[in-house]
């Protein structure tokens, strides 16, 4: 994609707009905190104490409208308690000759880091450099720092309180992802239907499975339909696919596939009453298609057979588990623990989440980290827009390092989307604010009344899209910091000008020294290639010997498969969005190749999913070299990442002839039964995602630039 493309697409993608609006109560309870502690502090401490509380309780308010598991009123908590400590430092720092500017380049540093936690983190300490920024302009002496600092702390207080106050959908999120997933599970089984090979998206079970880690408050209050039924819609999953599959399910063509395809379908409308039900806490209504699910029909035609029937039998017993829990539910009282569910998926509090983040960050202090360089970035860029402005001699100088600090993020399609319509918005919401001030002249407390209607429409258009959220939080802005004395016009045009100076300077620095995702494609796929050759033989391993205890080795390499093939999805994304060519990493792997790579390994990833729908009792027949061969099956796709990552040839040599001894063991036709004949179609599957592997990857360890030699010649 050329530059041009690329910064129209961006700039169109920044101003284009939603016509979905943010939950319409949760913006008004947002914006009541936040009058809540301006107008008293405004009327008890001045203009000085209301600024920084009213900033407080607005980056407060934001941290808790982004996509988070955890309740709000702990994000609220957490946002002022770090607000306040950049309010105070910097009122410390700032009354140092040269002290603050050190102290803005660390804290920047530092906020770019905390992107290694999770967005939510980066946005909000992003915030507290504004705050930071904007409240020390203020005049102040160095007692009256921690008084400022804890008022801006008593605005996440605030948000916290009305927020236990005043619950709203409290458990809507996790209902939706919840629902989400079976949703999906339904639109897979129909996609089986016609692709009995369709491969299904892993996003909601990562999602649900990140909304169902509650709290020990929350497990205790938590609907009872909201424990057991992720776990149940898991073991949906590979059943789906193992019904569906021609080489370990029905026949790809003939009575029993017609009989395969109807329960498929019945099964898809089953999911779709149950998605219903989750989503809304009505009871579950069965279709009438559900006794289609039954292995007999009324007609006694063609039955379904061998593993296939037992696919059956296990999908319809699964549909009917949830279906009763849902009844069973909607009976008890909230309380009442779900018998069977399951444990918990415990969240850990925020001060034990510290550690945890901690060692996150850790592993991102390297300097091919792409969130180490954006720290670096963060904290130059911002650092040189504060001294800018200080040296051209604005008095309102810290607008140009804000916006800054707004703009950047660790990609290069998400800063650049938000540079434009963080200028647009700015110059929109200045503007027009300046003009109500210069035309009205609006004493204190209608300046601190538009301020929080402006901040309620910035909270009710949080899903518009950031260039309107912006207008909102610029007028915000300037209402607020309009109660203390100075020319509006005046003030508007520095502002603006400050404005195209930061995001300038943002969007250029970004061009001279950019964190392409298009060169890291290689490494996500090695990742992903390691973690599902992981996973692929934690489940063989499962056939050797059944009675051991191995379902969490399952499902945590099942787990990693799915991040790193989230991972790896996401960096292709970014990828598409970004200027110029790029090579993929050390290896030279080119888009093309990666693009056929990343269908291989996921046939790899699932052929290991059908092994797993079949998985043996604990007193099943063992499978003979079944442990031997997934052992060179996790090795070998281990030591195929090494050779993606440093340009060498991909093989796996080696997995085929331990799946030789395998066949050989269980002999044609014989061995150990069912399980046998399962393990012989699953390693096949395995062979020839590792074969298709191994084509996708051919020329890649040649020189890249032989390469397109040979091509031209």
């Amino acid at each position: 994609m050329s530059w041009f493309a690329a910064l129209r697409d961006t700039a169109r993608t920044g101003l284009t707009l939603d016509r979905a609006l943010t939950d319409p109560k949760r913006a008004l309870r947002g914006a009541v905190a936040v009058a809540l502690v301006l107008f008293p502090t405004l009327a008890l401490g001045g203009v000085g104490l209301a600024t920084s509380a009213a900033m407080g309780a607005f980056i407060a308010g934001s941290a808790t409208f982004q996509r988070s598991f955890r309740p709000r009123a702990s994000l609220a908590v957490a946002a002022g308690v770090g607000l306040g400590i950049s309010t105070f430092l910097g009122y410390l720092a700032a009354g140092v000759y040269g002290l603050f500017p050190v102290l803005l380049a660390v804290w920047a540093f530092g906020a770019g880091l905390a992107w290694a936690i999770g967005p939510t983190a980066g946005v909000v300490t992003a915030n507290t450099l504004s705050v930071m920024l904007i409240v020390v302009q203020l005049p102040v002496s160095a007692a009256a720092a921690l008084g400022h600092g804890l008022v801006a702390a008593l605005g996440g207080v605030a948000q916290a309180v009305v927020i236990t106050l005043w619950p709203i959908g409290s458990w809507s999120a996790q209902r939706a992802a919840l629902a989400d997933t079976f949703a999906e599970l339904a639109d897979y089984a129909r996609r089986l239907r016609q692709d009995p090979t369709a491969h299904v998206d892993p996003e909601p079970f990562m999602t649900a499975r990140h909304a169902s880690a509650v709290t020990p408050w929350q497990d205790r209050h938590r609907p009872p339909e909201l424990r057991g039924l992720r776990g149940i819609a898991e073991r949906i999953r590979p059943t789906l696919a193992a019904l569906a599959d021609p080489k370990v399910g029905a026949p790809e063509e003939g009575p029993e596939r017609d009989r395969a395809r109807e329960v498929l379908a019945a099964a898809a409308e089953v999911m779709d009453a149950l998605a219903r039900a989750v989503r809304t806490g009505d009871p579950v209504r069965l279709p009438r298609s559900a006794p289609a699910l039954t292995l007999v029909r009324p007609d006694q035609g063609a039955q379904l057979q061998g593993a296939a029937r037992r696919s059956a039998r296990r999908l319809g017993g699964l549909l009917r588990k949830a279906a009763d829990t849902l009844d069973r539910n909607d009976e008890d009282t909230i309380t009442t623990p779900v018998v069977g569910a399951g444990g918990a998926l415990h969240k850990p509090s925020i001060s034990r989440m510290l550690p945890v983040a901690l060692r996150a960050v850790r592993r991102q202090l390297r300097p091919r980290s792409a969130i180490f360089q954006h720290a670096v970035r963060l904290a130059g860029v911002v650092t040189a827009a504060y001294l800018l402005a200080r040296l051209a001699g604005f008095h309102h100088g810290y607008w140009a390092p804000m916006t800054a600090a707004m703009v950047m993020r660790p990609d290069f399609a998400q800063t650049y989307s938000r540079g434009v319509a963080r200028l647009a918005g700015t110059v929109v919401g200045v503007a027009v604010s300046t003009l109500v001030v210069q035309l009205a002249h609006p004493g204190e407390w209608v300046l601190a009344s538009l301020a929080v209607l402006c901040i309620g429409g910035a909270y009710l258009a949080f899903r518009t899209g950031y260039a309107l959220t912006t207008v909102g939080i610029s007028s915000y802005v300037v209402f607020l910091l309009g109660l203390q004395a100075g020319d509006p016009l005046v003030t508007a045009v520095e502002r603006v000008g400050l404005t195209l100076l930061g995001g300038s300077l943002a969007l250029l620095t970004y061009a001279l020294f950019p964190t392409w995702q298009t060169a890291r494609l290689g490494e996500r796929l090695a990742e992903w290639l390691a973690a599902a050759g992981r996973y692929a033989a934690a489940v063989v391993d499962c056939y050797e010997d059944p009675a051991a205890p191995r379902g969490r080795a399952v499902r945590a390499a099942l787990l990693d498969s799915r991040e790193a093939r989230s991972e790896l999805l996401q960096a292709m994304q970014r990828a598409d969005a970004e200027p110029g060519r790029h090579e993929s990493g050390l290896s030279g792997v080119t888009r093309r190749q990666i693009d056929r790579a990343r269908a291989a390994v996921g046939h790899l990833g699932r052929a290991a999913v059908l092994l797993e729908a079949h998985l043996p009792a604990v007193d099943a027949e063992p499978v003979p070299g079944a442990a031997e061969y997934a052992e060179e099956l996790r090795l070998a796709t281990a030591l195929a990442a090494g050779a993606l990552l440093t340009g060498r040839a991909v093989e796996f040599g080696a997995v085929r002839q331990a799946q030789a001894r395998l066949e050989e063991g269980l002999g044609e036709g014989a061995g150990a039964g069912v399980q046998g004949d399962v393990v012989r179609a699953g390693t096949r599957l395995v062979g020839v995602a590792l074969r298709d592997l191994e084509r996708a990857l051919r020329g890649s360890s040649e020189n890249p630039r032989g390469s397109s030699e040979k091509e031209k010649r």
